[in-house]
């Protein structure tokens, strides 16, 4: 008997893809397997609805903190972006195809399977993960070049309906909501209020600004106003109160993998808020040539990320870099959300690389300065990083 784990959303792409594997790849048992990494309570509960009506066997998998602490954290202490766009359906494809082949692997399928077209991004997320084991991988809508509307008849005579034809094609987890498709695809086309869902207009937030605190240790958020608090928790409260005051949207012209130009428009508040206050942090406690280094390392890293390539042995250097950097990042960022901006207007740590007493306060013989050499500035920086990892044993 063959069987396919297939990577299942509830819509009509992954929908149409069952039968599609039955009936032109011949399989015998098509598993569908839906990963929850923050999507909707609505549209989890309609892909399992739909999953188990009609496929052989339907699994779902609970994936929000493992998305939080696995891909979302590395992700902020990289300062995780590609052109604007904070990789938010790039990061978690990887991981839901990860959780797909494990179902394969236990159901002791023959193949892997997802709905994805052969002109977006996701193909090639997926194919990097599939492509790593020893299972075949099977792409129904790519390899027979389906259209929209021949997806749409297809559904029809197999007895496939949904309640409404969505106007907007949207992607949505706990960190960032994609909106993409319908008059959007004109580029002169205003986005209109009704695609947005996780933030206010700028014209509609409150008129009064919000002062946030985050804290974060090694580089990571844990706290939020001094209250601590799981990744999962604050994240999801971060997208309620940046969009309370408009904070996180972006419309943007995007650069495909495979060489196209896309317009995109994210909603992301919990990470506009984070990404700014981790980077701010970095500006305090960082020194001047690890920060240097650490924008290329960044931007190397988001490419990779955005390409699918988690599974590259420079992906796992980088990350090691990385996390030596986050060792020092410790600290409390002061945030004002208002009218749709994310601005740091405080920071404090104790590993900060700033002296208010040698800038401003004490009388020195400012002659000292006559000679200075780059290297004795190295010197004092390693010295004050010295004495914090003395005091860290």
């Amino acid at each position: 008997m063959k069987k396919v784990a297939l990577a299942y959303s509830g819509g009509l792409d992954t929908s149409v893809c069952i039968p599609l594997l039955r009936e032109r790849y011949g399989y015998d048992e098509v598993i569908a397997v839906t990963v929850d990494v923050g999507q909707p309570e609505a549209e989890i509960k309609e892909a399992k609805e739909r999953g188990e009506k009609l496929s052989d066997s339907y699994k779902e998998v609970d994936a929000k903190e493992e998305f939080v602490h696995e891909y979302i954290f590395p992700l902020i202490k990289a300062n995780g972006c590609y052109e604007g766009y904070v990789l938010g359906t790039a990061i978690a494809r990887p991981l839901i195809a990860k959780h797909v082949v494990e179902v394969a692997k236990e159901e002791k399928a023959d193949a892997v399977a997802h709905g994805c077209t052969g002109k977006g991004n996701d193909q090639l997320r997926f194919d990097a993960v599939f492509r790593a084991t020893d299972l075949d991988v099977v792409a129904p809508v790519r390899e027979m070049s389906l259209t929209r509307e021949e997806e749409k008849r297809y559904a029809e005579e197999h007895g496939i309906s949904f309640a409404t034809e969505p106007r907007w094609s949207v992607d949505e987890n706990i960190w960032s909501r994609s909106i993409e498709g319908s008059k959007l695809e004109d580029l002169s086309f205003v986005p209109p209020e009704e695609i947005f869902q996780w933030t206010v207009s700028a014209d509609k937030a409150p008129e009064n600004a919000e002062i946030i605190k985050i804290g974060f240790e090694k580089g990571i958020p844990v706290s939020l106003n001094e209250t601590k608090m799981d990744g999962v928790s604050l994240i999801q409260k971060l997208n309620e109160l940046g969009g309370k005051h408009g904070v996180g949207r972006t419309d943007i012209i995007e650069d495909r993998v495979l060489g196209f130009k896309a317009r995109e428009n994210y909603e992301h508040p919990a990470a506009t808020i984070l990404l700014v206050a981790h980077h701010d942090l970095e500006q305090l406690v960082l020194t001047r040539n690890e920060l240097r280094f650490k924008d290329f390392v960044d931007s190397t890293w988001s490419e990779l990320v955005y390409q699918g390539l988690v599974m590259d042995l420079l992906y796992e250097s980088l990350n090691a870099f990385i996390d030596k950097t986050q060792e020092r990042v410790n600290g409390m960022v002061y945030v004002r959300l208002e009218k749709g901006i994310a601005r740091v207007v405080g920071r404090e740590s104790p590993n900060a690389l700033y002296s208010r007493d040698v800038l401003f306060d004490v009388k020195q013989e400012q002659k000292s300065a006559e000679g200075f050499s780059m290297y004795h500035g190295f010197q004092s920086r390693i010295a004050k990083r010295d004495r914090f990892a003395s005091k860290k044993v």
